[in-house]
């Protein structure tokens, strides 16, 4: 049995859209690249809104019908203690990881989740889906696909 060697956490603002997406999918390209079991993904929110709560239905369907299912979501806020739980920390944009990057204790790196899309432009985020419709929701499942390949390249990298 393979032991846990690597921890990610993926930040947005309340936990229930962006980075349980992109926990479950990042989740899934990790199994498929054999680093299912080395690797734990959690995911949180910079804010407490949603505590304890599942993932926005809009969020749950998208993911459904693309192959995934993230229906084991609970939120949880990410606090300043949880540095030291991580190897990697993910925001979804460039304000909550300001607000991780503040938060941080020193030389801890808080990276944007779309850094590792070797397509997307310097500084790209994942857009908040929430206040809009069910595409808003399919752009950031194609977005944390595609950077996903990239965070797992990274993390084989790392775990090497």
């Amino acid at each position: 049995m393979t032991s846990v060697t690597y921890r990610v956490c993926v930040v947005c603002m309340g936990n229930i859209c962006r980075s349980p997406m992109a926990a479950t999918v990042l989740r899934k390209v990790l199994d498929g690249h054999g680093l299912g079991e080395q690797v734990i993904v959690e995911s949180a929110g910079t804010g407490g809104w949603h505590v304890g709560g599942p993932m926005d239905e809009r969020a749950l369907r998208v993911l459904a019908a693309h192959g995934y299912d993230g229906s084991e979501h609970v939120a949880q806020q990410f606090t300043a203690d949880w540095f030291d739980r991580y190897d990697l920390v993910l925001a979804m944009d460039r304000d909550n990881r300001a607000f991780l990057s503040r938060m941080a204790s020193s030389g801890v790196e808080v990276r944007l989740f779309r850094s590792f899309d070797p397509d997307a432009p310097a500084g790209a985020e994942v857009p908040d889906p929430y206040y809009g419709g069910e595409e808003g929701f399919i752009e950031v499942l194609t977005l944390v696909e595609a950077a996903s390949v990239g965070i797992a390249k990274h993390i084989a990298d790392e775990i090497d």
